[in-house]
C-alpha cells in the first residue's frame, strides 16, 4: 500500500481529523521541516480530532500541540515527552479533549477502531476489525515493558538508546529553532 499527496500543504482543504503516524526516521524528518510543522499546525487548528500514534506525537508537539497535554507515544520514547511539553499518560491510548494518541503499531490498531467507532459507530468499527481478523492472543506476555523480561528489555536497549537520543537532538534543535 502506497499513500500518494493529491494536495500541496498550500492547497489542501482543512481536514477534520489529522492522524501524524511515527517511525523515528520519518519524523525526525518531519520535526526538521518547518514546512510540514507549520502544516500539521494549520490543520490542527480547525480540525475535530488531532491525533498521532506511537512517535507521531512529536510532530505534534514539536508544532506546539501538546502543550500541557496529556499524551503517550511508544513506551521507548516516553521520556522524551517532557521535551515538548506534554505530560506522559500510560496507555495504549490516552485522549485529553479532542486530542487522541497512541502507543507503538499495535496501539494504533486500537485506537483506529475506537477512532472509527466515535465517527462511524459501534457497528462499523466491529465491521473492520473482524473483515481484518483482529482478534489478539498474544503467544507470550512481553508486548509492554511492564511486564517484558529484563533480558528482553535487554535486548532492545542499544537499539531504541540510539534511536532515542537521534530523536531528542532533533526534537531539541527543533524546539530551540
Amino acid at each position: 500500500m502506497s499513500l500518494s499527496p493529491t494536495h500541496s500543504f498550500a492547497k489542501c482543504p482543512p481536514f477534520d481529523l489529522i492522524c501524524v503516524p511515527g517511525g523515528v526516521k520519518g519524523v525526525i524528518g518531519a520535526i526538521g521541516d518547518r514546512e510540514t510543522v507549520d502544516f500539521v499546525r494549520r490543520q490542527a487548528a480547525g480540525a475535530k480530532y488531532i491525533t498521532s500514534v506511537c512517535t507521531g506525537a512529536f510532530v505534534l508537539g514539536v508544532a506546539g500541540l501538546l502543550q500541557g497535554r496529556r499524551a503517550t507515544t511508544h513506551w521507548a520514547y516516553t521520556e522524551l515527552l517532557p521535551l515538548i511539553g506534554a505530560k506522559h499518560e500510560k496507555g495504549r491510548i490516552v485522549r485529553d479533549g479532542n486530542l487522541i494518541t497512541a502507543g507503538g503499531v499495535t496501539a494504533g490498531v486500537d485506537f483506529g477502531l475506537s477512532v472509527v467507532a466515535e465517527i462511524a459507530g459501534e457497528t462499523t468499527a466491529c465491521t473492520i476489525q473482524l473483515g481484518i481478523e483482529y482478534d489478539p492472543a498474544p503467544p507470550f506476555d512481553s508486548g509492554h515493558p511492564d511486564r517484558a523480561p529484563e533480558s528482553v528489555k535487554a535486548a532492545l536497549s542499544e537499539r531504541y538508546g540510539k534511536a532515542r537520543a537521534a530523536l531528542r537532538d532533533s526534537i531539541t534543535q527543533s524546539v530551540m529553532a
